[in-house]
């Protein structure tokens, strides 16, 4: 009831500014072209975690029977594909057809296990879809930003934004083409990494405690609520032409990313768009790339090494792309760790040391936000102390992290050894 409800409320918030919200959204995709069809098809395949093999073949014909309908008929029609969005219907329709199988023909633990399946799916869709109001909500909502003051903050850490985004430039269209796909595909590779995590749950007929999915519906709850108190836009807009490549020019300080670092100076807010979404502080980007691969870590080798992969080519791409800046970064892995180690308690048990570290993570990511807002001239005045003092005060973070997931992990008892017999004489 209290997402329902805040959905609702999101959909009236979207409907004030005169756009549709994430329920309409969602509900026109039924019938016309979707935003994103890979990202309905790893929802599907979500859901059927919780069915028989023999089942998931079943579905993913269906799925892509139906889709090839869609296509046909608006091939015909010469309708809503000319934005290469043109598949994706057909995954939406087994999911929802699930979800009537599961009321009108399942019972008892089959019926919950059904809809938890298909409830896990739409709540994935559904994420996106809030992400979406959510970023109308900023735009409009904050009409002055505070991207001169990560800016200011940034020379302590180096201006990574702008020695990366001359690393991405330098790679050409093809450095640029992999980070893209990655940046935008991020829910996909969270699905896989799922779906490893799920791969029992039609044998053993449950949903382990924890999972991926969680932590990914967790960091796009709350991390829009960090963008309504902090909102910032980037410095490809903030110092940029945009990424559009001139939408943001009238708006910025001046055009000097990726080229010229901004220059120290007293920061303020400044005035900006009603268009682009303040949503840098702190990168969910990050914060979600940080959770695959926290969460690839008991997967094999292959998982790990994509995991990784993940990880860096986001960090890449949230830099070269001048969506972020470093100080974004690294509150985003403070954000997601805390969140994860609030979760991983609440499913295994809050013990001491998960209620200090879920307290220390939430203390250290405050201090962040407030140091950026209240010292970024100190800390660009002092880049060698500072800069420091940020990456130590995330590794002590990172460090709390791995030593309590450490203690939660089963111990295995050594085996008992036969007591030697005393020979007979």
């Amino acid at each position: 009831m209290v997402t329902l409800g805040f959905f609702i409320a999101l959909e009236i918030a979207a409907r004030h500014y005169g756009q549709p919200g994430p329920i309409t959204n969602q509900a026109r995709e039924v019938v016309f072209a979707p935003k994103s069809g890979p990202l309905l098809y790893a929802s599907m395949a979500l859901m059927m975690v919780v069915l028989p093999k023999r089942e998931r073949f079943v579905a993913a014909g269906v799925a892509i029977g139906i889709d090839v309908i869609f296509v046909l008929a608006r091939w015909i029609l010469g309708v809503g594909t000319s934005d290469g969005h043109f598949f994706g219907n057909g995954a939406l329709w087994v999911v929802l057809g699930y979800a009537v199988i599961a009321v009108t023909r399942r019972t008892g633990r089959e019926r919950v296990l059904l809809l938890k399946g298909v409830g896990l799916a739409l709540l994935l869709v559904a994420g996106r879809k809030t992400g979406d109001t959510w970023l109308l909500v900023t735009s409009k909502t904050r009409p002055a930003v505070l991207d001169q003051y990560l800016a200011t903050a940034d020379h302590a850490l180096g201006d990574p934004s702008w020695l990366v985004g001359r690393l991405v430039e330098a790679t050409g269209p093809v450095g640029s083409h992999v980070l893209d796909y990655v940046y935008i595909q991020l829910a996909v590779a969270a699905v896989v990494v799922t779906l490893y995590q799920l791969r029992h749950v039609a044998a053993e007929r449950r949903f382990p405690s924890h999972h991926l999915v969680r932590t990914f519906l967790a960091i796009g709850l709350l991390g829009p609520g960090i963008y309504m108190l902090f909102p910032v836009v980037g410095p490809v807009f903030a110092y940029g032409p945009g990424a559009s490549g001139t939408g943001g020019v009238q708006w910025a300080v001046a055009n000097l990313w990726p080229h010229t670092p901004p220059p120290i100076g007293a920061p303020h807010p400044m005035p900006y768009d009603a268009i682009t979404p303040r949503n840098c502080m702190p990168s969910l980007h990050t914060a979600w790339a940080t959770a695959i691969f926290i969460h690839s870590r008991e997967a094999p080798r292959a998982l790990r090494s994509a995991g990784t992969f993940w990880l860096i080519a986001t960090l890449g791409a949230t830099l070269g792309f001048g969506y972020h800046y470093g100080t974004d970064l690294i509150a985003g892995v403070v954000f997601t760790l805390t969140i994860e180690a609030a979760l991983r308690s609440q499913a295994y048990g809050w013990e001491r040391s998960g209620v200090q570290l879920v307290a220390y993570g939430t203390t250290v990511f405050t201090a962040l936000l407030v140091s950026f807002r209240c010292l970024p001239t100190h800390m660009a005045g002092h880049p060698w102390v500072f800069g420091p003092l940020l990456l130590l005060a995330m590794a002590s973070v990172v460090y709390g992290y791995i030593r309590i997931t450490k203690s939660w992990e089963p111990k295995i008892a050594p085996a008992l050894q036969p007591e030697p017999q005393a020979e007979l004489v």
